[in-house]
């Protein structure tokens, strides 16, 4: 769960709106765009219900375990408040009778919008929270909170998440985001460019991108021209990759890319991460590897040679990164198939897996497919397919040790005289691994958070890496 801060001066004139988000990195940058319309329109905003004016909760509706969260989420704020607008991918789901989940359970809540609706939540806050500013007399004020042009973000300053697409054109079995976030919508070139410009600008220092389906950027649109800079640039990943690693060099920054089915589209990415322009890491959510299992699930690019194409890219780029989900004990998913998967993992070397045991989730067309499985036996080969991936990792990390990796330090003790955390280029931020930083040995070697470092790895610990800074 994501919560902020106060991001205006404390002024009991001022309406405050509590506000709460839930849910993946794409959840959470609609809650930017909230949050920044709010400030801009001279709200405050507050991580706490009590003294709020009204609440929104930004939610999560795809697995059990994140609907249950956003549904005691949604109750919490009633009970502590009682005035609660709802967004985000629950408030898109309907019940079993086709009605409205969030509304049947919850028939207080003032209103509810499906994800990706800044303007209804906004149009919702002002039918019951009359704005402050008046655009015709007052002038914008300054966000507080804001990167730059980019407006606020809730991660950290060093690091920020930018979506480039809306929705998916898949339909994937196991899946209902496309019932709740639509058909895929690229954003225009332009405009992506110019807020990764602005994220640099305000001191930046990683580059997340994500969509859902980032490998298909500019298919809803046939690739489309753009302009950047007054420069024609066609709306297609290759090209996207090709600017926003131009930028990032600008700023010494990371460009980190997520979400990325491995269509033989990729294939051209891999050049330019071999060149630097951008981190040689890939979050690919592969799924799994037997193409039967693939076929069941409806997968893009399921007739795709995934460990051929991984291999090639590790030819292409040795130093690759590859991190990726899946499932266990998949509707039919017989043990052979299953073994498959374990082989996949180890022939790949992912450097990275997690992993869920198939779950129902109420109006995926899984929920009907045959041959489904015992609990009991989806549990059993996430434990197996775990171990094996951890396995695999932890092999993988043994080899950064003695290896000098450019780090971007994410906590700071005393300047690093007691030490600090930090994540090599290897390692996305609440996903990955850490490298724990020794006490530095002398005052030219001190850094704050945000600072990139150059580490010696000493050694391997579980999931993590240790080091000292040079």
């Amino acid at each position: 769960m994501k919560s902020i801060d106060s991001v205006s001066p404390t002024q009991t004139a001022i309406p405050k709106v509590g506000f709460v988000s839930l849910g993946c990195p794409k959840a959470l940058t609609d809650s930017e765009l909230i949050l920044t319309q709010l400030s801009a329109e001279g709200y405050q905003t507050s991580k706490t219900f009590e003294g709020a004016d009204l609440v929104i909760v930004n939610t999560c509706g795809f697995i059990d375990d994140a609907v249950k969260e956003s549904l005691d989420t949604i109750g919490e704020a009633l009970a502590e408040n009682g005035k609660v607008i709802v967004t985000g991918c629950l408030g898109a789901r309907k019940d079993d009778g086709g009605s409205n989940m969030v509304a049947g359970i919850h028939p207080r809540v003032l209103a509810v919008t499906g994800p990706h609706a800044t303007q209804e939540v906004m149009d919702a806050v002002h039918a019951y929270l009359p704005k402050p500013h008046d655009p015709f007399i007052d002038l914008v004020p300054s966000l507080p909170g804001a990167v730059g042009e980019a407006g606020i973000k809730l991660t950290p300053r060093h690091y920020a998440y930018l979506k480039i697409s809306e929705g998916c054109n898949h339909r994937c079995t196991f899946c209902i985001i496309p019932s709740m976030r639509g058909d895929l919508v690229s954003r225009p070139i332009g405009d992506v460019l110019k807020e990764a410009q602005a994220l640099f600008a305000g001191g930046v220092k990683e580059l997340l991108i994500v969509s859902q389906d980032t490998s298909a950027y500019g298919v809803d649109i046939k690739y489309r021209m753009g302009f950047w800079e007054g420069r024609p640039v066609k709306t297609r990943l290759l090209e996207l990759v090709q600017e926003l690693g131009k930028l990032a060099q600008q700023h010494g920054a990371w460009v980190r890319l997520h979400y990325v089915y491995p269509y033989p589209s990729v294939d051209d990415i891999l050049p330019l991460m071999a060149q630097g322009l951008v981190l040689p890491y890939l979050d690919v959510p592969l799924q799994h590897s037997h193409p039967d299992v693939l076929k069941r699930m409806k997968r893009p690019a399921s007739g795709e040679k995934n460990l051929e194409r991984i291999q090639r890219w590790r030819e292409i780029c040795p130093e690759l990164v590859i991190r990726s989900t899946f499932i266990a004990g998949f509707p039919g998913e017989t043990e052979e198939e299953f073994q498959h998967l374990l082989d996949f993992v180890r022939e790949a070397q992912i450097d990275r897996a997690g992993c869920f045991a198939y779950s129902d989730v109420s109006g995926a067309t899984a929920n009907d497919l045959p041959g489904q499985l015992p609990q009991s036996v989806r549990e059993e080969r996430r434990a197996r397919f775990m171990a094996v991936a951890e396995e695999v990792s932890i092999q993988r990390l043994q080899q950064r040790v003695g290896q000098t990796m450019q780090v971007l330090v994410d906590k700071a003790h005393s300047l690093g005289k007691k030490g600090g955390i930090a994540r090599s280029w290897a390692d996305a931020p609440e996903i990955d691994g850490l490298v724990h930083l020794h006490p530095i040995a002398k005052a030219s070697q001190q850094y704050k958070v945000g600072d990139m470092l150059k580490v010696r790895i000493t050694a391997a610990q579980g999931h993590d890496l240790i080091g000292e800074v040079l």
